[in-house]
């Protein structure tokens, strides 16, 4: 039997501490990424390595993802939760004192690993402690800390990489998600959940693990390594492409599956979690690839790469509670339609960038794009939860957001390729005009050397200036790309069937 709701004073404390820790949780996912280029520089490696500190941590914490319902049922709800939110915390700090790159990127997995649980059960207690009728207030509440943290993260990140060093950045984890964990446990532990002794699924979860880590790793070291060219990269891929569809259908008739395959027998949940999966990616891939060029090629401090990755914000944080308020006054699939609108609309906004932009030039379509993140979580999130039993919220939100959580790992991995490649292929294409019978290549020569630069320093001034044009084309193809798949997933929302509101129930 499910305990009363809270209400009053616990209710408020409970909403606070479970937000706090899905924004530390979710924020770690990207207060790194405009910390890349420092972390990389200190601890000796590329910036293209140093998106394995992104990428370990996301791909473990989406491994672990699935597994909540069975924790859940094994442990307790509630003590999970601050089980792993005090371990989240204490293993950030670790990350703080990690003496080499290889070491941080093993702390960061086994961050990843605690954190799995996090956001799916946040997003349990939350609805088993509001009232029916105010569930969709909860579910505004824990869309507004899953939007907000990924853009405050940059802006964190760049700040306190800049100002105290990166350490920093994981240090600031300890204190907040200490706070959180005790004070969730004083007010949630007379509410636990049943626990039963149900059996783990050790192959489904070991071909997950060798499926989903093998592919992750080819995404990761394929542009270094030269995709098909190398043996390495073809051997974790057949791995990777045995293990998965073996995953499947071996979940198709285990008895306690590392993951429900059942859930996506609700078309709602498919296509809502197929949506906020895919839209998730598109989005992390600009998250990752924004700064990076920023910081790389317009000069850019990481603070200031942070506040120009950030200003979608302002507008995500006005208009969340209010969308959470009123979706039981219009069908939600005008609301998901109109932030996939929005999204493609500042993405191609954004396919016009040039080197010649200014800062506001480059945070105007982000901050509109603040009205899709508030449109985009909490109606979708409503759409998978509709027609299922309370008691597959748990299951339902672990496969959703392992779903989410993978595809932003994939993303930043094929995004960090993608843009390399186009990269490569823009700069062939300007270095072709560079001959002896181009008189505008020459010409502009001529005139640096007018000012006092020799022929030499002046074709070095302007190869740096045809790669900085190139990585710029290449940034402009990514938003491109991201703004077709945000425009050809409105196909999805319109697949789904109405009533959406029985989530509430």
């Amino acid at each position: 039997m499910n305990p009363p709701p809270l209400s009053g004073a616990p209710l408020a404390v409970v909403t606070v501490s479970t937000a706090l820790a899905v924004f530390m949780n979710i924020l770690d996912t990207t207060v790194a990424n405009v910390s890349i280029p420092t972390i990389a520089g200190n601890l000796s490696v590329s910036p293209n390595t140093g998106t394995w500190v992104i990428t370990s941590y996301a791909v473990c914490m989406a491994i672990v993802v699935p597994l909540t319902g069975w924790l859940a049922r094994r442990f307790g709800e509630v003590r999970l939760f601050v089980g792993c939110t005090a371990l989240f915390s204490l293993i950030s700090a670790f990350c703080g004192f990690a003496p080499s790159f290889n070491t941080l990127v093993v702390l960061r997995a086994l961050q990843g690993m605690v954190a799995g649980p996090m956001i799916p059960l946040s997003q349990t207690l939350l609805l088993r402690s509001y009232p029916p009728e105010k569930k969709g207030m909860a579910l505004a509440f824990w869309g507004m800390t899953s939007v907000l943290a990924p853009i405050v993260g940059p802006t964190l990140g760049g700040y306190v990489t800049d100002n105290f060093g990166w350490p920093w950045i994981f240090y600031i984890n300890a204190p907040v998600g200490v706070a959180s964990a005790y004070v969730t446990w004083s007010v949630l532990k007379d509410r636990e959940s049943p626990i039963t002794r149900a059996p783990i699924d050790a192959v489904g979860l070991a071909l997950l693990v060798v499926g989903v880590g093998a592919l992750q790793v080819a995404l990761d070291q394929g542009r270094e390594n030269d995709w098909l060219e190398s043996s390495f990269i073809v051997a974790l891929l057949v791995v990777a492409f045995m293990a998965l569809p073996f995953f499947l259908v071996w979940e198709r008739d285990e008895p306690n599956p590392v993951v429900d395959l059942t859930l996506f027998r609700s078309r709602n949940f498919t296509m809502a979690s197929l949506a906020i999966a895919l839209g998730y990616g598109s989005f992390f891939a600009g998250i990752v690839v924004f700064p990076l060029w920023l910081q790389t090629q317009m000069g850019y401090t990481a603070t200031w790469a942070g506040l120009a990755s950030s200003t979608l914000g302002i507008l995500t944080l006005i208009l969340t509670p209010i969308v959470g308020s009123q979706m039981h006054r219009t069908d939600l699939r005008y609301l998901a339609t109109f932030a996939f609108i929005v999204f493609a609309v500042t993405c191609f906004w954004q396919a016009q960038f040039t080197t010649q932009v200014s800062f506001w030039d480059v945070t105007t379509p982000r901050f509109v794009q603040g009205i899709a993140m508030a449109f985009f979580f909490v109606p979708l999130t409503t759409i998978s939860l509709a027609g299922l039993p309370p008691d597959r919220y748990a299951s339902a939100a672990g496969v959703t957001n392992f779903m989410r959580m993978l595809t932003g790992a994939f993303a930043a991995s094929l995004s960090v390729t993608i843009w390399d490649r186009r990269n490569y292929q823009h700069q062939s294409h300007l270095l072709e005009n560079l001959n002896p019978f181009n008189p505008q290549a020459w010409g502009t020569v001529a005139a640096i050397e007018d000012s006092g630069s020799s022929q030499e320093a002046a074709l070095r001034m302007l190869a740096r200036e045809v790669s900085r044009q190139a990585v710029t084309l290449a940034t402009d193809d990514i938003f491109w790309l991201s703004g077709w798949i945000f425009a050809s997933l409105i196909v999805l929302v319109w697949l789904t069937r109405g009533p959406f509101m029985t989530a509430q129930r």
